[in-house]
């Protein structure tokens, strides 16, 4: 800051007040990073493999699930912000991660931008307006945008109730929205994650869906859309009823933002690439390390420099 002051000609504190501005408005992030960190080697082999940006978060191995999630989510606020712009319409698809993120947003001013739900929140015990609406409207707040809900339930009874539903006029308007959707932002779903993904825990599913996506060898699931580890979807039931946007529609919006933290969304998080849902990926680097390694051969060079990295 001294170095800084004297360059500008003016007081330490003037420019320890500027750069306060700076990172709490998202002009200015400031990172530690130490000799040993891996991220940027696993940065490099994802991007490469998968054709994806991607950020790899560094993890001390002694942190929790949940504070593995609060340092992934504080970078995905830091990413999507410089990313969003006025004009813009963003999906927001609820989750327990989206979740997360929505509370580490820094404010941004744009104009003209619009937030849309991406999918449903009702269920047989609850409308989900309060938690879905919860999520979308910090995104709102943190960049001065209009908020659209999408009061459907999340999964239909019958795939004919929601075929006739998409044909009113009200719910017409948020699909329009959507399909106008310039960046996407989600999770992936999981069964079986550390964190219960909020789809699987919040009472969506009854033990009959639950036993037709195990039958049918679905890996995890985007905005209530599922999927298999090879990226496909055909023969999946539970879509047909879904509210959520379908993976072909998914795939037209320029910037699809994935955040996925803890090791055993794996199976998931690799569906959604096959599928090609992802264009950004924000990740820990313990799921990082997971990912590379599973598609990777005990001779490819690639991996044993990782390896090499820990010692092994």
């Amino acid at each position: 800051m001294d170095a800084i002051a004297r360059e500008l000609r003016t007081s330490r504190s003037t420019v320890s007040r500027l750069l306060s501005t700076a990172r709490d408005t998202g002009l200015v992030q400031i990172q530690i990073k130490t000799p040993s960190d891996r991220a940027p080697e696993l940065e490099r082999v994802i991007r490469k493999r998968y054709k994806v940006e991607v950020h790899v978060v560094p993890i001390p191995d002694t942190l929790t699930e949940i504070e593995v999630l609060e340092r992934v989510s504080m970078q995905a606020a830091r990413t999507i912000g410089p990313l969003v712009d006025s004009n813009a319409v963003i999906g927001v698809a609820w989750g327990s991660t989206v979740s997360t993120v929505s509370r580490h947003l820094t404010r941004k001013i744009t104009h003209g931008t619009t937030i849309v739900q991406l999918n449903g929140a009702g269920n047989t015990q609850t409308s989900g307006i309060t938690y879905a609406s919860e999520i979308v409207r910090r995104f709102g707040t943190a960049y001065g945008a209009k908020v659209e809900q999408f009061p459907v339930p999340a999964f239909f009874d019958h795939a004919e109730t929601k075929a006739m539903m998409w044909q009113e006029r009200s719910v017409r308007r948020i699909l329009d929205l959507q399909e106008r959707m310039t960046i996407a932002i989600f999770g992936v779903g999981s069964m079986d994650a550390e964190i219960p993904s909020h789809v699987y825990s919040g009472g969506y599913l009854d033990s009959t869906d639950l036993d037709a996506l195990e039958a049918s060898g679905v890996a995890g699931d985007v905005a209530t859309v599922f999927f298999r580890t090879d990226g496909s979807y055909d023969n999946i039931l539970l879509n047909e009823r879904s509210s959520g946007p379908s993976m072909e529609s998914l795939r037209k919006v320029r910037r699809r933002i994935c955040v996925v933290s803890g090791r055993k969304k794996i199976t998931g998080l690799r569906g959604a690439l096959a599928a090609g849902l992802v264009t950004d990926l924000i990740l820990d680097e313990t799921t990082a390390r997971e990912l590379v390694e599973q598609s990777s051969h005990a001779t490819d060079p690639i991996f044993g420099f990782l390896n090499s990295l820990d010692g092994i």
